[in-house]
């Protein structure tokens, strides 16, 4: 490319916690970026510069830290309700960004930052990271030989406690648990059926004072689309969450069905390890075929992934795409679509939850 931009990319880290500390290491050790800045209200910051073992410049206002770094790209990890403004702030000092889920805490806002991007020309790639993980992918997969419809049976509670449960509780400021952690498993559902949801159904349930009163920190979802499959999600935080039955990621259709086995991520103790949240370690596959006698004809199989990175590798792996986007100058419109659509669906769930009412999907 004639204006391809000189490397290593400037990168301006807004955001220290859990994300944030990931991605700026992804950064730190990849020679195409270089941090300019990190950004973040408290001592976060500090720390993670302790755990870079390097000497980044400090900021604690984000419009002065943009305006001082000059940055070529913004990873905004901060919590959900500046997510919106500080990618448009972004766009606008004409940055590229890579962006936490979810894009915004409201489908107008998540339009506006697209919007703005497309306006800026700028590359704006959302931090989806299960679409970077190669068994994820395969998980996807093999769901296409189950036939039609599906059953998509999937959740993540989270057993919080000390600074996880911190962080739980500031997220809850602004959005619910199945806004927040219901995307990622939304946008599978939509990837394995490939159609569009027509309802969506959800319960939720406050079980501690210590969050807003309008929020729950407890959420059941259903969704049904188009061609008849079925999704169900669950999400739970907090002390009192319980560690049975916390990870399922099940399929069924009518020729059998798929499953994630995961004994590192199932095991008592792990709800809140955000090392375990992706792991998948086995695939299980079951047919549904029986003989005359009315007994199951083929043996379940059995698939041991080889391909299992861990957290950062897959932080890396998101990284090393928005460059990708970036010197190919990728078209990333559809990318964008699917991320915005996802997350149309959870806040639809969310208003099911405090309505108490089935919302419809009108194309």
């Amino acid at each position: 490319m004639n204006n391809a931009p000189h490397l290593p990319l400037r990168v301006l880290v807004v955001g220290c916690g859990n994300m944030g500390k990931s991605h700026a290491k992804a950064y730190h050790d990849m020679e195409s970026f270089s941090i300019c800045g990190l950004v973040s209200r408290g001592d976060s910051k500090v720390k993670l510069n302790q755990y870079l073992e390097s000497d980044y410049p400090l900021y604690d206002n984000y419009s002065q830290a943009l305006r001082l770094t000059k940055p070529d790209i913004v990873c905004i990890s901060t919590y959900p309700d500046t997510h919106e403004s500080y990618a448009i702030t972004a766009f606008e000092a004409g940055c590229h960004v890579f962006i936490e889920k979810p894009i915004a805490t409201s489908a107008a806002g998540a339009r506006s930052v697209a919007e703005t991007a497309k306006k800026a020309g700028k590359k704006l790639v959302v931090g989806y990271i299960l679409r970077y993980h190669p068994s994820w992918q395969q998980f996807i997969k093999c769901t296409e030989a189950l036939g039609r419809p599906l059953v998509m049976r999937m959740n993540l509670n989270q057993q919080s406690h000390g600074h996880k449960w911190r962080v739980h509780k500031n997220l809850m400021q602004s959005l619910s648990p199945i806004v927040d952690c219901a995307v990622h498993y939304i946008d599978v559902m939509c990837q394995m059926t490939k159609v569009r949801p027509i309802q969506v159904s959800a319960i939720g349930v406050r079980l501690t004072d210590q969050i807003p009163d309008w929020n729950y920190n407890y959420g059941q979802l259903q969704i049904k689309f188009e061609d008849g499959s079925v999704g169900w999600y669950e999400a739970g935080w907090g002390p009192m969450a319980s560690e049975t039955a916390f990870f399922i990621k099940d399929v069924w259709g009518p020729k059998g069905a798929v499953s994630i086995v995961a004994d590192q991520a199932s095991s008592s103790g792990n709800s809140d390890n955000i090392d375990a949240h992706t792991k998948t370690e086995h695939i299980k596959i079951h047919y549904s075929d029986l003989n005359e006698q009315g007994e199951f004809i083929r043996p379940d199989e059995w698939i041991s992934l080889k391909d299992e990175p861990d957290h950062l590798e897959l932080c890396m792996r998101e990284q090393s795409f928005l460059l990708k986007a970036i010197l190919e100058d990728l078209d990333l419109h559809e990318q964008t679509q699917h991320a915005m659509i996802s997350l149309e669906i959870a806040l639809a769930c969310d208003k099911a939850v405090k309505t108490a009412e089935i919302i419809r999907f009108d194309y």
